[in-house]
């Protein structure tokens, strides 16, 4: 039988916490060169996910990646839920039948993280969730490839995805309705990309550091 994702409610919980703690932050930040719908729209497909919170716990991890990938397409709706729908159906095909290892999480998140690259047509630089993902990819690719401790992997891809976030502030928007902005988009946060920052600063406080 497949490992199980008994930890799966926790992460939720922690996801849905920081989300909700930074939402008048995040929806600011939409507003200044977006539609100022992402917190609401994320929010939603959250809250569904932690409705199923309790049937998820008991699959295996590419069973739940991939009840997640369909819940969040048909609740989040938009660029958001197409492209985090990708990116956990692409989790969940990378992890079938393998054990949650982080040399397989990491290969099979970088392999997820290119499927949203070709889903959105974007990549690195170009004031998207991707500035964080991609950093994030890198960070656990090495971590595995060094055999660092979870511990330190857990830092390292914190550090990443703050790092990344960050570096939107500067870019300016070629994709979504920020593009239209052009260089007035310079000077602000990506909020997918602060969003993405955020989940993955909840994952990393759940998941054992030992």
């Amino acid at each position: 039988m497949a490992e199980q994702a008994a930890i799966l409610p926790e992460i939720l919980r922690s996801i849905d916490t920081i989300i909700r703690d930074a939402a008048d932050e995040v929806t600011a930040l939409d507003q200044a060169i977006g539609d100022g719908d992402h917190v609401f729209n994320l929010q939603r497909g959250l809250g569904a996910l932690l409705a199923q919170a309790d049937d998820l716990a008991q699959s295996g991890w590419d069973a739940a990646f991939k009840t997640m990938g369909m819940t969040l397409m048909s609740t989040v709706g938009g660029a958001s839920g197409s492209l985090y729908a990708t990116l956990f159906l692409s989790l969940a095909k990378g992890l079938q039948g393998r054990s949650l290892d982080l040399p397989a999480f990491a290969q099979a998140f970088a392999t997820a993280v290119d499927a949203v690259r070709a889903r959105g047509k974007a990549d690195l630089g170009e004031k998207t969730m991707l500035d964080v993902l991609i950093p994030v990819s890198r960070a656990l690719l090495e971590g595995a490839a060094a055999a660092l401790p979870i511990g330190e992997v857990l830092r390292h891809t914190c550090a990443a995805a703050e790092a990344g976030v960050e570096a939107t502030r500067n870019l300016v928007a070629t994709k979504g309705r920020a593009s239209f902005l052009g260089e007035r988009s310079r000077g602000h946060l990506d909020a997918g990309a602060k969003t993405s920052q955020l989940m993955v600063r909840a994952v990393c406080g759940v998941v054992p550091a030992g």
